[in-house]
């Protein structure tokens, strides 16, 4: 991890955990405004992505995007380690994404089930394609360009949905596969991290 993408906590800032908006809210619906570099080095711009850091670990995501904590802006984070809510998902470093691009680089998808902090309880299929490019600033404004394989390509092409108004169950293409987390981890966690192992296998992160 860059030192500059750790969260900054300075300038008497103390971080703060942000209330996450739910299913219904009309911020979630929003297409995310893009930022400029002048905007992003805004010392309360820098001040919000600690926050949105903060809250995404309080609430052990793999990745929180703006609008899901009011905020209509091009900005999300990605941070995967070890996480419990998400055993087979590979580990990702703490990752500051703003104005984030992505760019399907395959056709070939997999059906992976995805939840949210903004649907709690609920879990979902949905076809992810399984290898993108990724382009986008850190929270410096300096530019990001990668390509990202399997379930990792998933995680961020679900957190850029929240920047267009665009959350998960909207891609279930089949309603029989919504799970309450409860049923999902009682019927179908374990065929599902065989499933993902084997993704991981076939397309890497």
């Amino acid at each position: 991890m860059d030192p500059a993408d750790k969260p900054q906590g300075g300038d008497g800032h103390g971080m703060a955990v942000l209330d996450i908006k739910m299913l219904g809210d009309p911020i979630l619906r929003t297409v995310a405004r893009q930022l400029t570099r002048e905007q992003l080095a805004d010392a309360s711009t820098q001040a919000f992505i600690d926050d949105l850091v903060d809250t995404m670990h309080a609430a052990r995501g793999a990745g929180i995007a703006a609008p899901q904590v009011g905020r209509d802006l091009s900005i999300a984070v990605v941070h995967i380690e070890d996480n419990p809510r998400y055993p087979y998902k590979p580990n990702v470093p703490l990752t500051v994404f703003v104005n984030p691009r992505i760019t399907p680089l395959t056709r070939a998808t997999a059906s992976v089930y995805e939840g949210c902090l903004s649907v709690p309880g609920i879990r979902g299929r949905v076809d992810r394609f399984m290898r993108v490019r990724v382009d986008a600033w850190d929270r410096r404004g300096r530019e990001l360009s990668f390509e990202a394989r399997g379930l990792t390509a998933g995680t961020f092409q679900h957190e850029f949905d929240h920047l267009q108004g665009v959350l998960f169950v909207d891609r279930v293409t089949d309603p029989t596969t919504l799970s309450t987390w409860d049923n999902f981890e009682a019927h179908h966690r374990d065929a599902f991290v065989k499933e993902a192992l084997a993704i991981q296998a076939k397309f890497g992160q």
